[in-house]
């Protein structure tokens, strides 16, 4: 019984992984990546749309990017959304295209990226901690109700933490990858 309420925690550990994945991608390392800039918002067609449904994004060089728009009736609104971003890059129009050119990562950008990556992975380790109190929660429930024995109430406790420890050893390697990527020169 209490079995099927530890599943249920793992989708929500899984989508908490991905999302730290994402947020991680999106994150400037010094080197082109297409993911660093597919998400941002573009103000255009009377919406938001992510960039990536708007335009062919590729890094043909180490520290450039290339947006080649579908439609070249939104390049200015592409500029504009690279511009506001956090991400620091300064888009060039070159014809139908935009380029971003990546500055190498200076040490303090290099420190400021590793506390952000800190807190990305204390917001999933937080979000992982309310999931497992929540199911914690159910599975005392279940044995105040007499529903489960007090035995498997502690079996419970034990599985759910093996769990939650699984998905932080997780979390603690996309955190070091992450952080030897940047560091690395």
């Amino acid at each position: 019984m209490y079995k099927e309420i530890i599943n249920k925690i793992k989708p929500h550990l899984d989508k908490t992984l991905e999302y730290l994945k994402s947020e991680l991608n999106g994150l400037q390392v010094g080197r082109a990546s297409p993911s660093l800039v597919e998400d941002l918002e573009v103000d255009c067609y009377g919406g938001k749309m992510p960039l990536k449904q708007l335009a062919a994004i590729h890094a043909p060089e180490p520290r450039q990017i290339i947006i080649q728009p579908w439609d070249k009736n939104i390049l200015k609104e592409i500029e504009t959304a690279v511009s506001h971003s956090k991400l620091g890059l300064t888009p060039t129009i070159d014809g139908e295209a935009i380029r971003l050119n990546i500055p190498p990562l200076n040490e303090e950008r290099r420190k400021e990226l590793a506390k952000i990556i800190r807190e990305k992975i204390e917001e999933c380790r937080i979000a992982i901690r309310r999931k497992r109190e929540e199911v914690w929660k159910e599975i005392q429930i279940l044995e105040q109700g007499g529903k489960i024995r007090e035995d498997d109430k502690f079996r419970a406790k034990d599985e759910l933490q093996e769990m939650v420890d699984e998905y932080n050893e997780k979390i603690e390697e996309i955190s070091k990858r992450k952080e030897e990527e940047i560091m690395r020169v």
